[in-house]
């Protein structure tokens, strides 16, 4: 078995990236994403990317520092709301948008990884998202044609994974990182714990090894939230309509 396990985020993606490329990244908003890796993408400077995600995180963290830095040409994603600079780039014609149904993406991603070239769906059906693509009738009912995604690079954040690859997510963070990490010619991971092969129950294995080239514990995860919403505690009897 090749040794799978990097030392930093820099060394696990060294040789992998290149201009032009097209990279997928895990995550659900800011939950998931691979922090680490992506700052060390930031770091190389590679530029002209195509990246394929559910968003593009906000304006100072996660992909929105590759945005910061010019280095993004298209983002196909199917939300966008948390990250001003995205709005500003695609209504001034500088980054290109390839816009989705959500369950479209995941989709497209999921297929992409099992060899599925193309299929059928009919969410967008009548709207600009069927625009210039085919329309099938099926049952009397209209149908469009949505093609399977890869990459040149997957780049997905688990809790937990082994030596071998082998993968655990928790909760919210298993959106698109285990269908991207299928989908991926090259799939690196980053963990928060990396333990010993044999560790994980084989029940509990979400992304198998097979799948991940690469792996590397995280040293640090700041998980921040994208919009913090707070209020005052009401007093003891407020809540029941009473005087205090």
């Amino acid at each position: 078995m090749a040794n799978k396990v990097q030392t930093s985020a820099a060394d696990a993606l060294s040789g992998l990236l290149f201009d032009g490329m097209t990279i997928m990244a895990g995550g659900f908003g800011l939950c998931g994403i691979p922090e680490n890796l992506i700052a060390a993408i930031r770091e190389t400077g590679v530029k002209d990317l195509t990246v394929v995600s559910n968003n593009c995180g906000v304006d100072d963290f996660g992909l929105g520092v590759l945005l910061a830095g010019g280095q993004i040409r298209k983002m196909i994603s199917s939300y966008v709301g948390e990250n001003k600079l995205f709005a500003e780039l695609y209504l001034s014609g500088k980054l290109e948008l390839e816009f989705n149904p959500q369950g479209t993406l995941a989709e497209r991603i999921r297929a992409g990884g099992a060899g599925i070239p193309a299929f059928f769906t009919k969410t967008g059906v009548g709207t600009l998202v069927a625009e210039g693509k085919e329309v099938r009738v099926f049952d009397g009912e209209e149908y469009v044609m949505e093609r399977g995604l890869t990459a040149d690079l997957a780049i997905v954040k688990a809790w937990k994974g082994d030596a071998e690859g082998n993968l655990v997510y928790r909760k919210t963070a298993r959106n698109f990182n285990p269908m991207m990490a299928t989908a991926g010619k090259v799939t690196v991971a980053e963990v928060e714990e990396l333990v010993e092969v044999g560790q994980i129950d084989p029940d509990q294995i979400h992304t198998p090894g097979i799948y991940v080239d690469r792996i590397l514990k995280g040293p640090v995860y700041e998980k921040r939230i994208e919009q913090l919403t707070v209020r005052k505690r009401e007093a003891a009897g407020a809540a029941a309509g009473e005087e205090v």
